[in-house]
Order: C-alpha cells, then structure tokens, then sequence
C-alpha cells in the first residue's frame, strides 16, 4: 500500500489517480500508524513553504515523517520535494524536514517566475534507472528551488539557470515537477522511482 500524507496542501487527487493506474493500493492519511503500515510515502504538495511547515507540524507529523524517511521510501512532489530540505527562505525563515540538506530559495534566473512549461531534463552521471528520461519534457510550476551539494542530483534543467529535477538521498526522493500531469513520461518516473526503491 502506498500512503499519501494529507496535511491540507496538495494535488492529492492527481498523484492518487497516477499511482492506482499502475496498479496500487492508495491510502490518504495524516495518521501516522496508516503512514507507517504503507510500503511507500508520498508527499506532494501545492502552495508556500511556510504554510505547509505550519500544517505539518500542527498534525505532529513532522517527526514521524523524519523517522519513516530513514524506514521506507519516501517520495516528495513539487512543494512535497521542497520540505524534504533542512530551510525554506519563502515568506521567512523556516525549518524544513531537514531529510536532505541544502536550502530552498527563490530562482536565480534573468526569465520570468513562477517557472511554469515544459522543460527538458538532464541526467547526472551515475543515476542508470533516470537515464531513459535524457531530455525528456516535464511540466514545472514553481517559484522557488532546492539547494544542494552535487552528489544529491539525480535531474536537473535549465530556465537561465541550472534547477533541481530530481534529487535523492537513499531511498528518499524529490521531484520538482509535476510527474502526474508530464504525461507518458510522468508515469514512467513514478514507476522508475518504484523501481528503484524495490
């Protein structure tokens, strides 16, 4: 079973419907004894950093969450990818999730913002199972990016500056774009993260 944590802020709907078209068992729940009965955790995500921190930890979820990341895989979406990082400079200074370290800030590019379209990702050395994805198009919406050190990039494109795609550490990842609504694409990633985390 696959858990999708609810705390309020998320296309929750969309990434459900992605992940029972192949074919699993979806659960959505803030209840942490749910969350810690699934095989995978998903957290997605739409609004500010600050917002969704708030919420989080208003349902006590934020330490369970830091705990089930070092148990299970662990998939952030968009927003959901942005809170797995140790601070959030969107509307002040917050703290994260603190799963992977780095910084989520708004983009450095001369292009306008929010960063919304299709965009061709790049893949880093080393990531074999993502390499099928070499400049495929994926849809971004977002304002602000992770980061990180090197070592963390599994994906990333260019708007006038080089953003995080894909970012992972252990089984735990993160995807700025929106996999459900990529497409063709989209589903073959989701299904390439279930792949991986086997």
């Amino acid at each position: 079973m696959i858990a999708i944590v609810d705390y309020g802020m998320g296309n929750v709907a969309s990434v459900s419907n992605a992940f029972k078209r192949l074919g699993h068992d979806v659960t959505l729940t803030d209840n942490v004894e749910k969350l810690k009965q699934a095989t995978h955790i998903i957290l997605p995500g739409v609004g500010s950093f600050q917002a969704a921190m708030e919420e989080i930890r208003e349902r006590g979820l934020k330490e369970p969450l830091q705990q089930l990341a070092k148990e299970k895989p662990f998939l952030g979406i968009c927003l959901g990818m942005q809170l797995l990082f140790t601070t959030g400079f969107e509307n002040g200074v917050t703290e994260g999730l603190d799963i992977i370290p780095g910084t989520v800030e708004q983009i450095d590019t001369p292009y306008l913002l929010p960063h919304i379209g299709w965009n061709a990702l790049t893949i880093k050395e080393g990531h074999t199972a993502f390499l099928p994805f070499q400049d495929k198009h994926v849809y971004f919406v977002h304002t602000f990016e992770a980061r990180t050190e090197a070592n963390y990039l599994v994906a990333t494109t260019d708007y006038g500056t080089e953003i995080p795609g894909i970012v992972q550490n252990g089984y735990v990842y993160g995807i700025q774009f929106h996999p459900e609504k990529s497409g063709e694409v989209g589903v073959e990633i989701l299904k390439a993260f279930l792949k991986t985390t086997e």
